[in-house]
């Protein structure tokens, strides 16, 4: 394999590859799933151990890297159970639906720029088509019906409740991952991932006091709260914590997947760690520049050539990874009230709002001016950040337990009385009093 220089891929890219290329992509992006199951699962119980200062795995292999291995073996030969009142055949292809669109969604991500495999020229992704942006859209909104069949088809209640739950997540955030899209179509003017990566690749140049500052063209940087947004949305779309409520195991079970084993489960699980990559590395692709190499390292002229992109790819999708994982180790699971809320009356009014602001911009004379955008971005960007983790309201004095008892509303549920005292019950009374008059007749009978 030789080295070539950077080279944005275009459409016309695509499409040109020999067959027995085409394969080695399609096993390529399929290995890349497994192991992002397979070191996913690892790396999440190695990072929350590290947080909560205990040990994660670390006897199965070195450094416990063979753990998930063993886990995986484990679950192949537990007993596959049927449910009686299962549906047969949406019970077996629910787990499967989940998989195939995470691991599909893969197809379009672009790991880096034009090299050269075995002296043919070919761009590192499998394939790229002008709406690919929409396809991994319809992917990620397909994978959703597996959980919702699953819990649908186990014919019990809390996978029912489970399932529901991931339907109500998908429409309620699956408008603000849309809309945080859109400012990313506007401002890259393409819906082609390889066209988006290719637009954040130049630098910002931006004056600050008299000083040339050179600022990476990303569109985390020039579109900030689309970026917030975006990955809010993400992390509820793919059900994971503080999100996780369509597998809420201190309400449901286990949700959704509580009567599945063996495989079944396995592939539940898989498909899991599979959209969490699969979204991780789309946030790369939208607003992390993509394989660019983030600064310092574009000071190196070969920064962006031949492999290395690759490595600066993955490296920002397991730094995306790193924040799911600390999502999940430090943040408690929202009530379903709250997280309902916080789509459509958080997130969905200022998404509206910030695409108006762009639109607006782009009705002015040389509107993308990335130093324009960085200047509108970033301060709106820090506002939405405000808003949503600053303090909306000021903690309310805590009532003294009569105040509490005084404003129950009439017919609520009975308290003891303030002084501990438990009354007689009054079922006892009654009967006592019942007793009474028998008694006195049968100790008068008795005398006489």
């Amino acid at each position: 394999m030789s080295v070539l220089l950077a080279q944005d891929p275009t459409l016309a890219d695509f499409g040109q590859d020999p067959l027995w290329l085409v394969l080695i992509k399609i096993l390529f992006a399929f290995v890349v799933a497994v192991l992002a199951t397979l070191l996913g699962v690892w790396f999440e119980r190695r990072v929350v151990g590290y947080m909560q200062v205990r040990p994660g795995p670390n006897q199965v292999g070195p450094f416990g890297l063979l753990q998930t291995l063993a886990d995986g073996l484990k679950l192949a030969f537990k007993e596959d159970i049927l449910p009686k009142a299962a549906d047969k055949v949406v019970y077996f292809f629910a787990p499967v639906i989940s998989v195939v669109c995470a691991v599909t969604a893969l197809s379009v991500m672009p790991f880096g720029p034009m090299v050269s495999i075995f002296g043919h020229r070919t761009p590192l992704q499998v394939t790229d088509v002008p709406v690919a942006v929409l396809l991994v859209l319809a992917l990620s909104s397909l994978a959703v019906y597996g959980i919702v069949l699953g819990g649908w088809a186990s014919g019990s209640t809390y996978p029912l409740l489970g399932g529901l739950r991931s339907a109500a997540q998908l429409v309620s955030y699956e408008v603000t991952l849309g809309l945080s899209v859109v400012a990313v179509f506007m401002t890259a003017g393409t819906m082609s991932t390889s066209g988006i990566v290719a637009a954040q690749g130049d630098a910002t140049e931006l004056s600050i006091g008299g000083v040339t500052v050179h600022a990476p063209g990303w569109y985390a940087i020039l579109l900030l709260p689309s970026f917030v947004m975006f990955f809010i949305a993400i992390v509820g779309e793919t059900n994971r914590a503080p999100f996780d409520l369509p597998e809420a195991e201190s309400e449901l079970v286990a949700g959704f997947q509580t009567e599945y084993s063996s495989l079944k489960f396995a592939l539940f699980m898989l498909s899991e760690y599979v959209a969490m990559v699969t979204m991780s590395a789309f946030t790369v692709t939208l607003f992390l520049g993509g394989w660019h190499a983030p600064w310092p390292i574009t000071i190196w002229e070969g920064a962006n050539s031949g492999w290395w992109p690759m490595l600066w790819f993955f490296g920002k999708v397991i730094m995306l990874v790193f924040v799911f994982v600390w999502l999940r180790g430090t943040l408690p699971r929202l009530r379903y009230d709250q997280f309902m809320r916080l789509g459509w009356k958080v997130l969905l009014p200022i998404n509206l709002a910030w695409i108006l602001v762009l639109a607006g911009l782009r009705s002015i004379e040389d509107w993308d001016s990335r130093g324009k955008l960085i200047a509108v971005g970033i301060p709106a960007g820090i506002l939405l950040i405000a808003t949503l983790f600053w303090p909306n309201r000021k903690p309310k004095p805590t009532p003294t337990t009569q105040e509490q008892v005084d404003s129950r509303p009439y017919g609520s549920f009975p308290l003891p009385p303030m002084d501990l005292q438990v009354p007689p019950s009054p079922r006892i009374t009654r009967v006592v009093a019942e007793r009474e008059p028998a008694n006195i007749a049968g100790s008068d009978s008795r005398e006489v």
